[in-house]
């Protein structure tokens, strides 16, 4: 356990005293970035960016106040019983963790990218359970300012009921050994619309949920090529001006989940946003800005997509941050 930090609440968790709310812990997440396209990645670097010590101090120097590090744990487990994930990834994640710990910032650690349990979650579920067994177990022990977070964006076959039965499996796997950490849980692509028909065990109240927006995608990624379903380079030169009919498609959207979260008494984290760097930045900063303004005013905590690579806020080839970004999310103080 990271020792020294202000938010330890291990001892007698049903105690007045500690006492875990999911609303004052999303508080604590509040203006956070992911650390993203490193431990996420096949391996860690193929994607052009690996993680470094300085980059935690520095989203900390600059006001951010949890990280989200997204890791692609699949493929760095075994693929028959047990399923063991490699000792020394978990090594480098543990490293990742405490980065963060040792700053007092909380972290949100994720299964990301693990696409084979979409595309047959029948055949991955034995896997993915055993995956999230061992992680729980391994950081049993850390403080509550730790968060897990079952799996990013679901989609596929993993959606409806079979989500929601995958993630009543896994939350209980996670409450045999951490009985009392907060889990952030996402339906379908993470996205508001798709709340409708997602469930959460109604008497587990140590859970947020949490959304993800990149609309409009024709702006958020134009250009990206990763993008099959559109030739996305048809959108270059798409801008977000920032005009009634833009911030209305956005609040519309966010609103669906203050709705849902007030029906649930859920607090919501808003996990994912951001637009890819072939957009022009005059837009890119406004489309940023108007989306953290509107989570923080409607209680949410956010993370943005992401600290670097090609959505990036900071730039770790000058370690410089890309100023109109970060004072997007980060309001300068008067």
């Amino acid at each position: 356990m990271v020792v020294g930090l202000n938010y330890v609440m291990a001892a007698e968790p049903n105690t007045p005293q500690t006492k875990i709310d999911a609303f004052k812990m999303n508080q604590l997440l509040g203006r956070g970035v992911n650390m993203g396209n490193a431990l996420d990645a096949p391996s860690e670097g193929e994607w052009g960016f690996t993680l470094e010590e300085k980059y935690f101090q520095a989203a900390k120097d600059a006001g951010f106040n949890s990280v989200r590090i997204p890791v692609r744990w699949s493929a760095h487990a075994l693929a028959e019983p047990p399923y063991t994930i490699d000792p020394n990834f978990l090594k480098r994640v543990d490293w990742a963790v405490n980065c963060a710990l040792s700053r007092n910032m909380p972290v949100m650690l994720n299964v990301h990218h693990y696409y084979e349990l979409f595309s047959d979650p029948n055949s991955h579920r034995e896997r993915f359970l055993a995956i999230w067994q061992q992680i729980a177990e391994h950081y049993k022990d850390y403080p509550q300012i730790l968060f897990f977070e079952p799996i990013n964006e679901p989609s596929g076959k993993l959606s409806g009921s079979v989500l929601n039965s995958v993630l009543k499996q896994t939350i209980t796997v996670i409450r045999k050994s951490n009985p009392d950490r907060i889990i952030l849980a996402g339906s379908v692509w993470n996205v508001a619309g798709t709340l409708s028909s997602f469930e959460v065990p109604k008497d587990d109240r140590n859970i947020i949920v949490s959304i993800h927006t990149y609309n409009p995608l024709e702006f958020t990624h134009q250009g990206a090529p990763w993008v099959t379903d559109h030739d996305s380079n048809t959108w270059l030169g798409t801008k977000w001006t920032g005009t009634d009919a833009e911030k209305s498609a956005i609040t519309k959207e966010l609103d669906i989940a203050v709705a849902w979260a007030k029906r649930n008494n859920r607090p919501i984290n808003l996990g994912e946003f951001g637009s890819f760097n072939k957009a022009d930045m005059d837009s890119r900063a406004r489309y940023t800005k108007f989306i953290a303004d509107a989570a923080i005013e409607r209680g949410f905590s956010f993370d943005y997509w992401q600290f670097d690579s090609d959505f990036a806020v900071y730039d770790v080839k000058t370690s410089t941050w890309i100023k109109p970004l970060l004072e997007a999310l980060i309001p300068p103080k008067q």
